[in-house]
């Protein structure tokens, strides 16, 4: 079997860190703390990343050691034994994820910056360190008044607010286990991952604002409660400002009143303790409780954002996401560097599509976190955010969600900036961080994720697990890291979390994107490994065929799937298309067609194009491209996929219908 991507010529470099940029940058110290204090001469970021996946034992507590992580009790040794699954890391020792988060990396004084908050209605707020601390020291308070002891779980359904982040900090403080969703998730999709982890305490609001409407969710919330006999209490949040109340609640800010100065503590729990339990979509069933330890987050996230996003005190870290992605809980551990967090509520697009850069300007953004979807949409509405904002603090714009396309790092680069870097950066909630992205040293070359990250062990496999160079592969660790989820929520055997990663190669994480390793160390992700297009024995992955379509200012929104090896041996190339107002298939066709022949080849020029009004899309955003092909290949819908797990379940009808008419 062949793949239809092959190596090019070395594309162009659009960044280059200048020397002084390196020098200045905390992974250049971190090399020369490792010459002081560990005798390793490692010249530049190859020869890092080299060293630390060959000697994980060494690397990780030299993470430790140069971000002076706190150890209440010391560990025996640093890892147990290099398997996976199972890696037992820093057995032993104890901490606390929210002593380092709320001690603001060098020490923070009481009134330096910690939070700025902003709601799309102008709701805006800034919170010092030391209110910071006051705050969390109260909601800890609260909740072991409540009840809550280290190994709950508090559950809140609430917003990127400062309210959350308090909420957080406090569980993580006394030990209990935290989970979010956002409030805009349906009361079955919440239920779905809440009741599961049977919480002690639900912390709620009574509504959120989104793209210039106010949405109740009190009603979601009484059958919330309904459906959790394990709840103690439930905490209300006025968000709206109405002076919500819900009979049985106790009030968020009675709460914080009541016990504002209580002592702010910390309780140590073991290295692997549960921290937060994330969710895969839940497409196909529940969704899988994925549980990370406090230990591994408070390691991986110094490492990711204190050297990788190069941020620490006196910078502005922004990601636009909300409770129920991941990427918020990668968010807030900017906290754990010092960094500044710039927290946002509400739709990307209002009042504009300007709302965000504006957001950057204002606050004097230095990392500006977003995802692929959002530079395309910039980049169709032809924006041009470094002509009508001041953007000179910003260093970085991150790109995740979906690969980001060479139309988009190009966009970047013209319309943001110049001397921005451009940070790809790929992984997901299985890790909760990025394991291929960017580094401050590293050059920028377009349509490239510039390196795996440090501590990663990133390789491409064949179906014969032998390992690729320069080929497109099965992207796989090699080696165990300290965010591999330490279990999966009812799974007491383990065996549905070596189900999910660990059986088509024995002891190699297979994470299911398909991947190409450069010569240079940088790497291209073509899309999910299994909703790959096989056309002829020619295998080409999604990303490619989106940046091709959806590079057409007819076409809002697409999906491909090949039917092929879905209940057909040689099925169809089918490409749904959802087309901008006033666009006509008819017309837009041709053009498609030539270019997917030229851009792509001849085979993968679609069968048909079929119009539909929306993609559908998980709760995250992710186009559902293996389920919809489940479905055209006859598997009943309720059995390809849980229509709680969508943004837009109203959008599965046309796939089932088409399915039905297949069938006769």
């Amino acid at each position: 079997m062949t793949s239809s991507t092959h190596p090019e010529s070395t594309p162009e470099l659009l960044w280059q860190p200048s020397a002084e940029r390196v020098a200045a940058s905390r992974m250049a110290w971190f090399r020369a703390w490792l010459r002081i204090e560990r005798g390793l001469d490692l010249p530049d970021y190859r020869a890092l990343w080299q060293w630390s996946v060959s000697d994980l034992s060494g690397f990780w507590s030299a993470v430790a050691e140069f971000f002076e992580v706190r150890f209440h009790d010391r560990a025996e040794q640093v890892l147990s034994a290099e398997v996976m699954p199972g890696a037992q890391w820093f057995p032993g020792a104890t901490l606390n994820y929210a002593e380092h988060a709320l001690r603001g990396g060098a020490g923070k004084a009481d009134d330096d910056l910690a939070v700025i908050f902003a709601r799309e209605d102008g709701r805006t707020e800034e919170i010092s360190y030391g209110e910071l601390r006051a705050r969390v020291a109260a909601a800890r308070a609260g909740l072991a008044a409540l009840g809550v002891r280290a190994g709950d779980r508090v559950a809140a359904l609430a917003p990127n607010s400062p309210e959350t982040l308090v909420a957080f900090l406090a569980a993580a403080s006394l030990g209990a286990t935290w989970s979010s969703c956002s409030p805009d998730f349906g009361a079955r999709a919440v239920a779905d991952r809440f009741v599961q982890i049977e919480p002690k305490v639900l912390i709620t609001v009574d509504g959120y604002r989104y793209g210039g409407r106010e949405f109740d969710i009190q009603s979601t919330v009484d059958q919330l409660r309904e459906a959790m006999p394990s709840l103690s209490a439930t905490v209300l949040i006025d968000y709206l400002g109405a002076g919500a109340e819900l009979a049985g609640t106790i009030d968020w800010d009675d709460m914080l009143a009541q016990h504002r100065g209580a002592p702010l503590e910390f309780d140590p729990v073991p290295f692997d303790h549960p921290l937060w339990v994330l969710y895969s979509s839940g497409t196909t069933g529940l969704p899988k409780g994925i549980v990370h330890g406090h230990g591994g987050m408070v390691l991986e996230h110094f490492k990711a954002i204190g050297l990788h996003c190069d941020l620490g005190p006196g910078d502005r870290f922004f990601w636009y996401t909300t409770t129920g992605w991941m990427m918020w809980n990668y968010l807030v551990s900017g906290l754990l560097t010092g960094t500044t967090l710039v927290l946002y509520d509400g739709s990307p697009g209002y009042p504009s599509l300007t709302a965000l850069w504006e957001l950057a300007a204002r606050h004097q953004v230095t990392y500006f976190g977003t995802s692929a979807p959002f530079i395309q949409s910039c980049l169709k509405h032809e924006l041009r955010p470094k002509d009508d904002f001041d953007l000179t603090a910003l260093r970085t714009v991150g790109s995740t969600g979906a690969p980001l396309t060479t139309d988009g790092f190009r966009w970047v680069a013209d319309a943001v900036g110049e001397d921005v870097q451009i940070a790809s950066v790929s992984g997901g909630t299985d890790l909760c961080t990025a394991f291929v992205g960017a580094a401050p040293d590293v050059p920028v070359w377009l349509g490239e994720i510039s390196c795996p990250m440090l501590g990663a062990a990133v390789a491409s496999y064949d179906e014969f697990g032998k390992e690729l160079h320069d080929e497109v592969g099965e992207l796989v660790l090699t080696k165990p890291m300290p965010t591999m989820p330490v279990f999966f929520w009812h799974d007491p055997d383990g065996s549905r979390l070596r189900e999910a990663y660990f059986d088509t190669f024995p002891g190699i994480w297979r994470h299911g994107d398909w991947v190409r390793l450069t010569d240079r160390g940088t790497l291209v992700i073509y899309g999910r490994s299994d909703s790959t297009l096989n056309r002829g024995g020619i295998r080409m992955g999604t990303a490619e065929f989106y940046r091709v379509v959806e590079g057409f200012e007819e076409i809002v929104d697409s999906l491909v799937i090949d039917t092929s090896g879905a209940g057909e041996t040689d099925g169809e190339l089918l490409c749904f298309l959802v087309l901008a107002d006033g666009a006509d298939l008819g017309e837009v066709q041709p053009k498609l067609a030539a270019a997917l022949r030229t851009e792509l080849s001849p085979r993968h020029v679609p069968n048909r194009f079929i119009v539909v009004d929306e993609v559908p899309r998980t709760l995250n955003g992710k186009k559902l491209e293996v389920p919809v092909k489940k479905i055209l290949a006859g598997t009943p819908p309720e059995r390809a996929v849980s229509r709680d797990a969508l943004r837009n379940p109203a959008s599965l009808d046309p796939f089932v219908q088409l399915s039905a008419d297949l069938a006769d």
